[in-house]
């Protein structure tokens, strides 16, 4: 990645919903220059598409946690199942397997704490392939909404 890639990288991450013709207006390139470098990260894969920021509270899910999950036995099989399992549940809104303790860290958004002890209770405990769970709940959520590439 050159400069005028992270360049229209970050007018993007400041504002995805920006016409092209005002991100070459910003990294100083013409529209067609811009368009043909946008596509390039497009293909590349750098740009995988853009998310719509939503707020949990307005949407009826004002209660936040993270979930850190043991699997037991843990097997390729076992995780691979939880972890497809875990993330199609309208209540996850992310999933990081990792090491460590736990197997799983899952991020939930729920209507409140009635709706999170049953979500851990009469959804998580009961897959057999769980040994144990620790909730944790989230009092604020501060996200970074734009990485900077690794330059050398």
């Amino acid at each position: 990645m050159d400069e005028l890639d992270k360049a229209i990288l970050a007018e993007l991450q400041a504002d995805a919903r920006r016409t092209n013709r005002d991100i070459a207006a910003a990294v100083g390139v013409s529209p067609t220059t811009a368009l043909d470098r946008t596509r390039a990260l497009r293909e590349r894969g750098v740009i995988r598409g853009a998310i719509l920021d939503v707020d949990l509270g307005k949407i009826g899910r004002p209660v936040q946690a993270l979930i850190a999950v043991r699997i037991r036995p843990p097997s390729r099989r076992n995780i691979d199942a939880f972890r497809n399992w875990v993330s199609t549940l309208p209540e996850t809104i992310g999933v990081f397997v990792v090491t460590g303790g736990e197997d799983f860290l899952i991020h939930v958004a729920v209507a409140d704490n009635e709706n999170l002890y049953a979500f851990v209770i009469d959804r998580l405990t009961e897959r057999p392939e769980v040994a144990d769970v620790r909730t944790s709940v989230v009092y604020e959520h501060l996200r970074n909404t734009t990485v900077t590439p690794v330059t050398g």
